[in-house]
């Protein structure tokens, strides 16, 4: 049956029903207000010598390819033609680093060879970074190495300060003469197109407890160190401010916002989150990390209200050469932040696909290829043959409980303390304690050839094995209560055991220390703790009166490193590196065969959770 006509009268409120229900086009929205001046931050943190690319699929990343990124997305953000959506013709560009821009590994220690220049440095060099924020990495081989470093970038062609407001390198000669030439200073200030930047870093408080600074300073009392920072830029007419800082976890970066006044983009280091939309390109393998505050993914940017009400964008670009950041900032003609474009977000550095680049030939000459034949004849130089898989996963593993490759680590370690106790003249150790975050991996090794490359994967750091003789047995069981304080957390002092066996109830009170070792509040989780040879030193959460303990570990932690009560204890450096106690474990004591008998998957039982 055909419709009816329609009356005259029905037309007009018919027609009008149609146009409410058809969406306003886009050019029916008000545009944007055109920025005055736009800023494109480039940045990345946490690039940790992974110089040939992504750890676990080097078809993305890699030093080359990222310094040929980095050139394009600096050339292409400067050209006016860049401008969208209110963005201003009049542009700039920053490239900023949020500090640890080197790492232990087998890629670091292609530059200790013989003759070998810094590769790390090179390459930054040839980023071409604005500024460059300090990170906790860069004093793991102590001050005088991290000098070393900036007078090799300086050398390379490197022209970016390295900057930390609550830090003081006074005490370290190499550092303040660093300092004085204006290399390492609090604050900078950036020029683009006529406008000022003002760069501000920053550094983590727990330095002392996870690294090796030795007479450098970190003021534990950030906001006001980065806060007099930007006051003296604000005093000298700069109205935009970005604070590079490496905080250890994004969220502490969001926290400090909340004490500032006056910053308008932050970056962020140490953490290592991905922060992307869920439309963003990422390598294979990684996932947006969920954000604690909402349990949603992570966005880039997160937003964090300062002091006086202001929302902040705070943004990292997760770490090892897999990602720059690109954030797309319009500001007003008084300095205001207006707003983070929509198309800003991480640009991964990919080898292969449609975002495919190529690598910078420079780089890829004079840094990928001697440190990719240094790492190739590791990889060939077979120390032992494993029966089984070596967990040395961070979470869930190495970090949160005993593995089989924390079990070889330890024994490694008391055996190095063991053969050359005589020859240093200490006593034989009865236990090794190993901090989980000292074995560096990430990852399982499978059964087969453990190859010297292994070795240094999973002990990087350049740490001696060290004797501390004669501890009171009340002293060790506040090493095994530290050992185990930050559980269920993944922390890297968790420790790793040999020679002792240990049980500990993680619903009851957790050990308090300061960094100089001192017990605010007494641990009551160590239940109980018997040497291999019997001798009980823990019953029912109690320390069983006796002779004292000798105990191997690192110099790293016998230093107090990882809030580890040592205190200041005597202890002797026993003339062998870490990985070179894992190789000759490997080679001489274990005779080149790890078997399924002695280090079964989830290690032999020495580490009992009781709870």
């Amino acid at each position: 049956m055909p419709f009816p006509p329609l009356r005259r009268a029905a037309a007009p409120a018919l027609l009008a029903a149609v146009l409410l229900a058809v969406p306003a086009p886009a050019w029916a929205d008000p545009p944007p207000e055109r920025a005055d001046f736009t800023l494109t931050v480039l940045h990345a943190n946490d690039l940790e010598s992974a110089l040939l690319g992504a750890p676990a699929d080097e078809a993305y990343g890699g030093a080359a390819r990222f310094t040929a990124l980095m050139d394009r997305l600096r050339d292409e953000e400067r050209r006016p033609s860049a401008a969208q959506d209110g963005e201003s013709r009049r542009r700039g560009v920053v490239t900023l680093s949020s500090g640890d821009m080197y790492l232990a590994g087998p890629e670091l220690s292609a530059s200790a060879e013989e003759g070998a220049p810094f590769y790390d440095a090179i390459a930054a060099a040839r980023t071409g970074w604005d500024a460059i924020a300090f990170g906790n990495h860069e004093f793991d081989f102590g001050p005088d190495f991290y000098a070393g470093y900036i007078e090799a970038y300086r050398e390379a062609g490197g022209t970016a300060p390295f900057l930390s407001a609550n830090t003081d390198v006074s005490a370290e000669p190499r550092l303040a003469e660093l300092a004085a030439d204006g290399a390492i200073a609090p604050s900078t200030v950036l020029k683009e197109r006529g406008e000022e930047i003002g760069v501000v870093g920053a550094l983590t408080p727990q330095l002392p407890a996870i690294s090796s600074p030795r007479g450098v300073v970190v003021d534990p009392e950030v906001a006001s160190a980065v806060q007099g920072a930007m006051d003296d830029l604000t005093d000298e007419g700069v109205d935009k401010i970005v604070l590079i800082s490496h905080l250890q976890d994004v969220n502490n970066e969001r926290a400090l916002v909340s004490e500032l006044r006056g910053v308008d983009i932050v970056i962020a280091g140490g953490g290592g989150e991905v922060q992307a939309g869920p439309d963003t390109p990422l390598v294979p393998g990684d996932t947006v990390t969920e954000d604690p505050q909402t349990g949603e993914p992570m966005g880039y940017p997160l937003w964090a209200q300062d002091s006086a009400g202001a929302e902040v964008p705070v943004v990292q670009a997760n770490s090892d050469y897999k990602y720059i950041g690109r954030l797309v900032a319009d500001f007003d003609a008084e300095g205001n932040l207006l707003r983070i474009a929509d198309r800003s977000g991480p640009v991964r550095v990919s080898g292969t696909g449609e975002d495919a680049v190529e690598p910078d030939p420079e780089v890829h000459a004079e840094v990928h290829e001697p440190v990719r034949e240094h790492l190739d004849a590791l990889a060939e130089d077979v120390a032992a043959t494993s029966e089984v898989p070596l967990d040395g996963v961070r979470d869930p593993g190495v970090r949160t409980a005993e593995t089989n490759l924390g079990d070889l680590v330890a024994d490694a370690v008391l055996a190095a303390g063991r053969a050359k106790a005589g020859e240093y003249g200490v006593p034989e150790p009865q236990l090794a304690l190993q901090n989980g975050g000292g074995i560096r991996n990430n990852s399982v090794l499978p059964a087969g050839p453990v190859s010297e490359l292994d070795t240094y994967s999973v002990l990087p750091f350049t740490n001696q094995v060290a004797v501390v003789p004669e501890l009171p047995r009340s002293q060790v069981k506040e090493l095994l209560e530290n050992a185990v304080s930050r559980i269920p957390a993944a922390d890297g002092r968790f420790a790793q055991v040999a020679g002792v066996e240990f049980g500990y109830d993680a619903s009851r009170t957790a050990q308090v220390v300061d960094d100089a070792g001192q017990v605010l509040t007494p641990g009551e989780r160590v239940r109980d703790a018997v040497l291999d040879d019997g001798t009980v030193l823990v019953a029912d959460g109690k320390v069983v009166e006796g002779a004292p303990v000798t105990v191997a570990t690192i110099d790293f932690l016998a230093a107090g490193g990882d809030q580890y009560p040592f205190r200041g204890a005597e202890f002797t450096p026993v003339g062998t590196v870490h990985q070179q106690a894992l190789s000759g474990f490997l080679r001489n004591d274990l005779g080149g065969a790890v078997t399924a008998a002695d280090y079964p998957e989830g290690g032999e039982g020495r580490i009992t959770r009781l709870d």
